[in-house]
């Protein structure tokens, strides 16, 4: 009788699992933020050192 009972709940288990049927899984789309700016952007600070100290060794040889 305790067969019974367990095979009639399992039984009742499986079929309220599946009665929403299946659905599909949602995949969020992926985002990929890029930065827009030139290719030279960080090459204005190492210049405008050299010219810092370009103009500071030029004015010391006078």
């Amino acid at each position: 009788m305790k067969k019974l009972a367990l095979a009639a709940a399992l039984s009742l288990a499986a079929t309220a699992t599946l009665a929403g049927g299946y659905e599909e899984p949602v995949i969020e789309p992926v985002i990929i933020e890029e930065e827009t700016g030139t290719s030279g952007g960080g090459l204005w600070l190492p210049l405008l050192v050299f010219i810092v100290i370009g103009a500071a060794a030029a004015s010391a040889s006078n």
